[in-house]
């Protein structure tokens, strides 16, 4: 039969069921195949807060997000093409992001009577037979059932055989989009290689679905997205917490320190954990610590030897490493502290994101604590901005928060991975000997950074005291006196403010260097509001958009920036915590935008905000 072959230029994919149907999965297999297309895309899982929900209820529902285009993209779009609803829970939870006339790909077998109880549908309504979708492309399939069939000659349970139906939808979709299933093949061996039923089986249905899509003749188009237009290089698609690792890996190798990590396990950081596990080969070495306590001061400890200490949690382990990081800054060494947000306060959304601990960054300490902290802005952004965050850690003698967040972290996009000759160095000097007519060892005697010698345990002649009390000035003794505190306060915020002198000028991500609006932003929000200014310049007005990687200290030209336009903008996934630094730094009445829902701000949300500012300027 022949079919029609339609091109499409962006397409955006919901898969979404119960959290044990393996959408991650799907989602994740879908991803990978598409970046081996050199097709651009762009991610966003989304999670069940608890492990195992109870099956078939909306809290239990599980969704992953995938954006794919020709065109260059910075979010995984703000409403679905196509929404997979392996339940009704699921249809339930996502019908409001799906475009009108949008294709629905319903599994019947999951909107019988007691699906239909459970995600609170009214008695003897089915959504799939009551009208209701009649503004959507309805695809219903017994994904259940044909799945059975198509294992009918292999020894396995029921409900093992149940577990291969998101292979099923895979298939399906492949041959929708014109894919190749090799990969996922490939992927399948590898992971099942040593269990050859669930392999066989797994195999076996996702070439029933792709053989569904070609014999049904109800189906008459086939659809294709072309390559992207992207820089020639090598490429993988990459998550946030992978890149966090890798970057990790590459400052180590860069700066000669052999890395440690001293974690405990917490979402949405654990990743982290269990990849640089994996990389013994390059010297890593990780410590899965029975408390965020041990965790941290196991990599102080690995700092002070002369490693390079890392520790990783998000915003409650983050809490309960607060005295750990203040004996960090007291004792003046380098540390990188990860924090991967999620929705707060306390155990707060474990699987939602939010950029919730930037306040905690700042003065989340006892006493007075500064602390340089850098932000990543996009799973590939991650890589760079944690090196840079070594970087400053080890070149400026103090521990350095480094903020990414859930939707960072599990999102995935295109990385073009560079060379290690292209990396910029990072260089550590130790401090192995007395210096000229130096007769006894000062640890606080400072350099033009004002950072203090880094000596290592064991080096003849350098012993010298640490701990959590008040130091002397020069000599690293213990002192009470008022007036060295003081200028040991002093001493420890002017060495942060100095880092200002280190690195690069703010630049505008676009627009002009002068205009109506400045919209600055940090963090997940970046491809939001990337895509919105586009828009809004586009139409023509002098709209600009500055997205911060250095958060403390600020970029010294920032404040200039700021001077330039009528009017700051500044969207967040919290309740308004930039803002209340930029205002207090620069005395400018910025304005919010700020969405607090455990899901990212909209490309579209932002539109409408720009275009209510610039209705109300004219």
């Amino acid at each position: 039969m022949a079919r029609k072959k339609e091109l499409l230029s962006d397409v955006v994919i919901k898969f979404a069921g119960d959290s044990g149907d393996g959408m991650q999965l799907t989602g994740s297999q879908f991803t990978n195949n598409t970046a081996l297309l050199g097709i651009d895309l762009a991610t966003f899982p989304d999670f069940p807060a608890e492990i195992r929900a109870p099956q078939g209820t909306l809290p239990g529902v599980s969704g992953y997000q995938l954006r794919f285009s020709s065109d260059r993209v910075f979010t995984p779009g703000d409403a679905c093409d196509v929404l997979v609803a392996m339940n009704a829970a699921a249809l339930k939870v996502n019908l409001t992001a799906l475009k009108m006339g949008g294709k629905i790909i319903a599994n019947t077998d999951g909107f019988d009577a007691k699906n239909l109880r459970l995600a609170n549908y009214p008695e003897g309504e089915n959504p799939l037979e009551n009208g209701s979708l009649g503004n959507y492309e309805v695809i219903k399939m017994d994904v259940t059932k044909m799945t059975r069939e198509a294992l009918k000659d292999i020894t396995m349970g029921m409900k093992e055989k149940d577990r291969a139906k998101n292979m099923f939808v895979l298939g399906f979709l492949y041959w929708m989009y014109n894919r190749d299933m090799e990969n996922t093949i490939s992927f399948l061996k590898e992971k099942f290689g040593k269990k050859p039923d669930i392999l066989e089986s797994n195999i076996k249905v996702l070439q029933a679905g792709y053989n569904y899509g070609d014999t049904t003749e109800t189906f008459t188009t086939t659809y294709s997205v072309e390559k992207a237009k992207m820089e020639p290089g090598s490429y993988r698609s990459i998550m946030g917490n992978q890149a966090v690792a890798y970057g990790l890996i590459a400052a180590s190798q860069k700066s000669g320190l052999p890395l440690f990590l001293g974690s405990y396990p917490i979402t949405p950081a654990s990743d982290i954990l269990h990849d640089l596990s994996k990389y013994k080969n390059f010297g890593v070495r990780t410590f899965q610590a029975e408390d965020e306590i041990a965790a941290i001061t196991s990599a102080i400890g690995a700092a002070y030897g002369g490693a390079l200490g890392v520790t990783t949690s998000s915003g409650p382990g983050i809490a309960l490493k607060g005295e750990a990081m203040g004996l960090a800054v007291m004792l003046e060494i380098p540390l990188v502290i990860v924090n991967i947000q999620r929705g707060g306060p306390s155990t707060g959304l474990p699987t939602k994101t939010e950029q919730s601990d930037l306040m905690q960054a700042y003065y989340g300490r006892n006493g007075e604590c500064p602390m340089p902290i850098i932000s990543a802005s996009t799973p590939t952004d991650c890589f760079d901005a944690v090196y840079e965050a070594v970087r400053i850690s080890v070149q400026h003698m103090t521990p350095v928060i480094f903020l990414s967040d859930g939707y960072i972290a599990n999102g995935a996009e295109p990385w073009k991975y560079p060379q290690s000759a292209d990396l910029p160095p990072i260089t550590v000097k130790f401090k192995t000997e007395l210096g000229h007519g130096e007769e006894k060892f000062q640890p606080y005697l400072r350099d033009e950074k004002l950072a203090r010698p880094w000596a290592v345990p064991g080096t003849i002649g350098l012993e010298h005291r640490i701990g959590g009390l008040e130091k002397q000035n020069i000599t690293g003794n213990v002192n009470y006196e008022p007036e060295n505190h003081q200028l040991m306060v002093k001493i420890r915020q002017e060495k942060v403010d100095k880092i200002a002198d280190y690195i690069p000028e703010q630049k505008l991500d676009s627009g002009p260097d002068k205009g109506k609006i400045l919209v600055i932003g940090w963090g997940s929000t970046y491809g939001a509001i990337k895509s919105a200014v586009s828009e809004i310049q586009a139409k023509g007005y002098a709209v600009s958009h500055a997205h911060l990687r250095h958060i403390r200290p600020f970029p010294k030209n920032l404040g200039d920036l700021i001077k330039n336009f009528d009017t700051i903008l500044i969207p967040e996934i919290n309740n308004g915590q930039l803002i209340k630094i930029i205002r207090d730094v620069y005395m400018v009445d910025a304005k919010g935008y700020n969405k607090i829902m455990g899901v990212p701000i909209t490309k579209t949300e932002l539109v409408m905000k720009l275009e209510e500012m610039l209705g109300r300027a004219n």
